[in-house]
């Protein structure tokens, strides 16, 4: 996929031990979009809270819960 200069993306990887990583691709990593996109991955990856929200919301109960 390419992304034009106005256009960034997250990566998330989570390896077999459940441990996740994150990477910006971005067509300007100078500009806006790519700056948002790096600071959302320094938050993902340093902000306990933020990473706790992020998993609270992601938990399913029972399987009652969509996608």
């Amino acid at each position: 996929m390419e992304l034009k200069d106005n256009q960034a993306a997250l990566i998330l990887e989570v390896d077999e031990d459940g441990g996740v990583s994150v990477n910006v691709a971005s067509g300007d990593p100078d500009g806006p979009a790519g700056a948002i996109c790096q600071a959302i991955a320094v938050k993902l990856m340093q902000d306990v809270d933020f990473q706790a929200e992020i998993m609270n919301m992601i938990e399913v109960d029972d399987g009652d819960q969509e996608a």
